[in-house]
């Protein structure tokens, strides 16, 4: 698939018409600020981009990128961490950040209706004078978009006692790759027939582009509780979190950090955490108040038993916030260590943990790289920070291999690739290491009922784009996608 300057031209023109001179961008120097998302390391400069007001202009963008035979990349707020929402240099990119009303607040019926680009704290504010809030809560959430959220399954800190966004999306509205608005899901909690909502939930742009959600809204709790506990080691913090959900607790979230990760959030936020630490955890517990407090005597308890040797309860609100802004600001905050690093994620069991960390540190001391270690202890997300300079000759290469053994090691260890970012370019090599070519060709099929043409942000997810009406199997030969070099198999 090539785009001639001619092809552009002419489809810059019809966008124009469709949506207004003013919302498409042709300009090259203006086009660099969309290059990348929040992962720097793949820049693409996108031929054009288009700035939809509504569903409408939404679908008359696709439809002229349907006409011109022209691949179509979502963007909202350009936070993802995977390369999901990276341009084509032959593409559009359909940028929804214009696209930010909150369309209705219905907490009798505990539902909020928003565009794709209304951030994801501006919902619980919005929400919050009726007595609730939106339980999905990414270390963006003051920058990221909710269309975002949905296309990458977003989790967060509290998603161990709430779930990620599938679980708080009832419905959506979106644009389909031939350009077609169609509704999925609604008020109700369970639509019947086929669960095509959730197969869009996560889909990272290649099923369409949502242009309205209607999510759950979590009413707020009478009590909320927090704790930071010190350990010496992340195996002792690791210990504690496991001692924790095996009494029955389940706290809103558990949050570990380690001792590089301590540094930066140090150096980057002052945010006090307890000096020798080898490891903090931050435990949250909300909900009733006899239910709190009976809980938090228990996990407060089951830190000291496993080593803790400072704990500090938040006070006030205040302090509770100090406690999270050292967590929440941890993937900023290594630049302040380091001038490059690789933001993994991958998911292990819990009980796993221990052993996994021990044995990032031993890549980590083979290879003469860097990791700091913050993530979401309570299920096993890891967030694994590797640190590199790239103007050391070798130390990019090095930080690449550090990354992928980590993952490696989330599969051996019965995880996954990936537990909230997604996989967008970033990890889509690593796929076959964790689906056999059935599994992916399945997964395919799937994106081929929904996009036969390929044009919804092609070369994603997979590591090889399936030309829809290809029979299933492995291919034989040179795949046409890279030929024209567009993909490459791994």
């Amino acid at each position: 698939m090539s785009t001639t300057t001619t092809d552009l031209d002419a489809l810059a023109a019809a966008l124009r018409a469709a949506i207004g001179a003013d919302r498409v961008i042709s300009d090259r120097q203006e086009l660099r600020t969309y290059e990348c998302d929040g992962l720097a390391q793949y820049k693409v400069i996108p031929a054009l981009v288009a700035l939809p007001a509504d569903a409408e202009q939404c679908a008359a963008v696709v439809r002229a990128c349907v006409a011109a035979g022209t691949p179509f990349v979502a963007r909202g707020s350009g936070t993802g961490l995977s390369g999901g929402a990276l341009p084509r240099a032959d593409g559009v990119l359909v940028v929804t950040s214009q696209m930010r009303d909150i369309l209705e607040i219905a907490p009798d019926d505990e539902r909020a209706v928003v565009q794709p680009g209304v951030i994801n704290l501006a919902v619980t504010r919005a929400a919050t004078p009726h007595g609730y809030y939106y339980a999905p809560d990414p270390s963006s959430q003051q920058i990221c978009s909710i269309g975002g959220n949905v296309a990458e399954n977003s989790g967060g800190a509290h998603c161990l006692k709430y779930g990620f966004t599938t679980n708080h999306v009832l419905g959506v509205e979106l644009v389909t790759p031939d350009g077609d608005r169609v509704r999925l899901g609604g008020r109700a909690p369970d639509a019947p027939g086929y669960d095509l909502l959730g197969a869009f939930v996560g889909s990272e742009g290649t099923l369409g582009i949502a242009t309205e959600v209607t999510v759950r809204l979590t009413r707020l709790p009478e009590s909320v509780r927090t704790l930071l506990a010190a350990f010496e080691t992340t195996d002792e913090a690791g210990a504690a979190t496991s001692a924790i959900i095996a009494a029955g607790v389940v706290p809103a979230a558990v949050e570990m950090m380690d001792a590089l990760a301590i540094e930066a959030a140090e150096a980057a936020v002052q945010c006090g955490y307890p000096a020798g630490a080898g490891a903090v955890l931050i435990v949250e517990l909300d909900g009733p108040d006899p239910e709190v407090a009976a809980q938090f005597g228990q996990v407060e308890s089951l830190c000291r038993e496993n080593g803790a040797f400072e704990i500090r309860i938040a006070a006030d609100d205040a302090e509770r916030a100090l406690f999270w802004k050292g967590r929440k600001s941890a993937f900023a905050a290594v630049g302040r260590i380091s001038p490059d690093y690789i933001v993994q994620d991958g998911v292990i069991p819990r009980t796993a943990l221990s052993e996994v960390l021990r044995r990032i540190g031993e890549l980590s001391a083979e290879r003469g790289i860097r990791v700091a270690n913050v993530f979401h202890a309570g299920d096993g997300n890891l967030h694994p920070l590797v640190l590199f300079d790239a103007a050391v000759e070798g130390e990019t290469v090095r930080a690449e291999e550090v990354s992928g053994a980590i993952l490696d090691l989330c599969i051996t260890h019965g995880g996954s690739i990936t537990g909230e970012h997604g996989v967008g370019m970033d990890k889509a090599k690593y796929m076959p290491r964790m689906f056999t070519d059935d599994d992916l060709d399945t997964m395919q099929l799937l994106r081929c009922a929904f996009d036969p043409d390929g044009l919804a942000n092609p070369g994603k997810v997979f590591p090889t784009p399936r030309l829809c009406g290809e029979v299933p199997g492995r291919r034989k030969g040179v795949h046409p996608a890279q030929e024209a070099g567009l993909a490459e198999v791994f």
